[in-house]
C-alpha cells in the first residue's frame, strides 16, 4: 500500500499542506513499514491546470490514498477513476496524518470540496 499526503516542506515534521493541485510537496508513505519518497509538486506555480496534473503525477506513483484538505472537481474525478481513495486532513503533521489514517480516524472525501481554480 502507499499513501500520498500533501505537505508544505519535506519529511514527516512537515505540515500538512490542505491544497492538493498546489502543494510544496508529495510525501509517499508505506504505512506499514514507514518507508517514504518526498518530491517537490512539479504543479505548485502552473497557469492552470494544477490539480489535474497533480492527480497525474502522483497516479504514477501508483497511490492508493490521498491525505489532504482539498481537492478541486477535474482533480476529483480523476483520483476516482483511479481508485485512490481520498482522505480529509489539513491541521497537522504529516506524521500525524498517518498515524490518524493508521487509527481509522480519517474522513473519506466523498465529493469535490474545492472550486478547483484558486486564482493563485
Amino acid at each position: 500500500m502507499k499513501i500520498c499526503v500533501t505537505a508544505s516542506n519535506s519529511g514527516f515534521g512537515a505540515p500538512v499542506d490542505p491544497h492538493f493541485g498546489r502543494c510544496g510537496y508529495f510525501m509517499f508513505v508505506d504505512p506499514g513499514s514507514m518507508e517514504f519518497e518526498s518530491i517537490e509538486n512539479r504543479q505548485v506555480s502552473a497557469s492552470g491546470g494544477a490539480g489535474v496534473q497533480a492527480a497525474q503525477q502522483v497516479i504514477g506513483k501508483g497511490i492508493d490514498v490521498l491525505i489532504t484538505g482539498s481537492v478541486g472537481p477535474n482533480a476529483f474525478s480523476l483520483l476516482l477513476s483511479e481508485g485512490v481513495e481520498i482522505k480529509a486532513f489539513s491541521a497537522g503533521s504529516v506524521l500525524e496524518a498517518i498515524e490518524a489514517y493508521r487509527a481509522g480516524t480519517l474522513e473519506t472525501i466523498g465529493a469535490a470540496n474545492s472550486a478547483g481554480k484558486s486564482g493563485v
